[in-house]
């Protein structure tokens, strides 16, 4: 079996959330993906990843923000990793 890494980060913590950046990863060997080698997301939300086949297996623990940063910007946080299994050819 080969594995599959689809990273969706998310507007909020819930995963019917709108994707608002994403990474892929294919170890099938079958295709290869580069940081903003397309406009559009691969999904519109985190749910419809799970609904086409992708196992969700990490999210980003949720942290309150330090007081007075409530509105600081930073990294993505939403952070949503997924996997697929294929067979090996």
């Amino acid at each position: 079996m080969r594995q599959q890494v689809l990273v969706l980060y998310l507007a909020n913590s819930a995963l019917d959330a709108k994707v608002v950046g994403w990474a892929r990863y294919d170890g099938t060997g079958t295709a290869e993906h580069t940081t903003g080698d397309s406009d559009e997301p691969p999904y519109e939300t985190g749910l419809e990843a799970l609904l086409d086949g992708w196992r969700l297996f990490q999210a980003a623990q949720l942290l309150p923000p330090y007081p007075g940063h409530e509105y600081d910007t930073s990294y993505l946080k939403h952070e949503f990793f997924f996997e697929k299994l294929q067979p090996t050819p």
